[in-house]
């Protein structure tokens, strides 16, 4: 799912959600609205397991990576969200900021879109369900920043 017709540069983006199982790659992220690829933000990005997730900021042609992660109980309802700034780009769960990313060059500096993102990776078998799992999305909001 893509807020495609939502492009901003700069802005704070929450998401309410929760899978129900493992051996999915379920991603919560900012994306280039020209499609030119990186930079990414990933602010909820999980692996095929439950409980625990990443932060990605990726950057520069040769795709170079801030990550973070975290322990957590994925099945349970959380609110993530990504406030991203000229000056850092501030990971946050339930309300609370869990990593921060203020490396100058890699702040994405053009405009992104709020993309919401579940797929398999079988055929690697780094991500592939033995059931139907799902992630459940209970609500999205993205505000812009604020001008002087």
């Amino acid at each position: 799912m893509c807020e495609c017709a939502i492009a901003q540069t700069y802005g704070a983006y929450f998401v309410r959600s929760e899978i129900t199982g493992g051996g999915v790659d379920n991603d919560e992220m900012l994306w280039p609205a020209q499609h030119v690829w990186p930079p990414e933000v990933d602010f909820n990005e999980t692996t095929a397991g439950t409980h625990q997730t990443d932060s990605f900021v990726h950057y520069h042609a040769d795709n170079e990576q801030i990550a973070h992660q975290i322990s957590i109980d994925l099945t349970k309802w959380h609110t993530w969200g990504v406030v991203w700034t000229p000056s850092q780009v501030i990971f946050t769960i339930d309300g609370h900021a869990w990593s921060t990313v203020t490396e100058p060059s890699a702040i994405p500096r053009i405009p992104m879109t709020l993309d919401l993102q579940e797929q398999t990776y079988c055929a690697t078998g780094a991500a592939c369900p033995t059931r139907p799992v799902s992630m459940k999305i209970d609500w999205v909001t993205e505000f812009a920043p604020a001008h002087r």
